[in-house]
């Protein structure tokens, strides 16, 4: 496989901090335990080894291609889910956390290439890197524009065909308490770094488009007032906030050991963060919706947060819902 140079956090943080104050335009991807940043100048990105998109900027080109995707899943059984369930939950009755991201990796044959399967994708970011993975995100990180920073966590998934599916999912009492766990941890982070913390619009509804149906998923927007300098503390408030709250829970350091402790996998770059800083704003994702491959093939990440009044088995689907390939359409 060929690997692009990683840097330390302190390398990364110091790169972001460089060219955020000289204006030089970056992209940056960081893994889930951030041991493996990647930072890049945008004019040196080879397009033969990553591909990204955001609102903001991309490299990538439209491919015209025909071709439907199909995908298999295999995911693991119920009964061991069930057990890293229990666990999850036995750590929460003790008090020790609110709520807990729980993911596994379910195995996958695709009829195409991670690198197809990126210029396919509908969604609003990807990435790609060549031999190691493909991200195809809905939920939006961090934006930065014109001193002003907002974040915008996404928690809580349901079928779209189901019937009142936007009632159910915005009157389920374990997502409400899912969702306002998650929100008051992203405003915390929020209040570290910035002024005049708020939360701009609460729980409202993104459409995700798939190729096996729609699904709805809740998300909120924070905002707030970054100080006048900000530009020279990119790399500061990037990692300040990570890893990213929507993707492990609450209180977030005490989580993250749960969370170690119990998934049996490795997360690596999966629901870490990706970004670009065009020389004046930035704009990033949560690395979800997320296939690696690896030595024994193709793998797809995927959870959802746990909370004490979690059900075993819509959890358990959740987890195998968001097992997909995004919608696709001939580009």
């Amino acid at each position: 496989m060929n690997r692009i140079n990683t840097v330390t956090k302190e390398a990364a943080i110091h790169k972001m901090n460089s060219w955020g104050s000289e204006g030089r335009p970056f992209l940056f991807i960081i893994d889930f335990l951030q041991k493996k940043p990647i930072i890049l100048p945008l004019d040196e990105v080879n397009e033969q080894q990553l591909l990204f998109k955001t609102p903001l900027f991309s490299n990538a080109k439209n491919i015209l291609s025909d071709r439907q995707i199909e995908m298999e899943a295999f995911p693991i059984s119920k009964d061991e889910y069930a057990g890293q369930f229990e666990k999850v939950i036995s750590e929460i009755r003790r008090g020790n956390s609110f709520v807990v991201n729980l993911t596994c990796q379910t195995p996958i044959k695709c009829n195409t290439s991670t690198n197809h399967i990126f210029h396919a994708s509908k969604s609003k970011y990807g990435l790609w890197y060549k031999d190691h993975f493909v991200c195809f995100s809905p939920e939006t990180f961090v934006q930065i524009e014109n001193g002003c920073i907002k974040t915008f966590p996404m928690k809580g998934t349901i079928n779209a065909s189901l019937p009142n599916a936007v009632e159910e999912i915005l009157n389920d009492e374990k997502e409400k308490a899912e969702h306002n766990c998650v929100v008051d941890l992203l405003r915390n982070d929020l209040s570290v770094i910035a002024e005049n913390v708020e939360v701009t619009r609460y729980r409202y509804i993104d459409k995700v488009v798939t190729e096996e149906g729609a699904l709805l998923q809740v998300s909120s927007e924070i905002a707030g007032v970054l100080h006048a300098d900000y530009k020279e503390h990119l790399g500061d408030i990037i990692f300040s906030m990570l890893p990213a709250g929507s993707i492990t829970g609450a209180p977030k350091i005490k989580t993250t050991e749960i969370i170690l402790d119990t998934e049996s996998y490795h997360r690596g770059y999966y629901s870490g963060v990706f970004g670009v800083f065009d020389g004046r704003s930035l704009d990033s994702a949560v690395m979800i919706r997320f296939i690696e491959e690896t030595e024994q093939g193709l793998v797809f990440k995927s959870g959802g947060g746990i909370t004490a009044k979690s059900n075993l088995d819509d959890e358990y689907n959740e987890m195998k819902a968001k097992v997909y390939v995004p919608a696709t359409g001939k580009y």
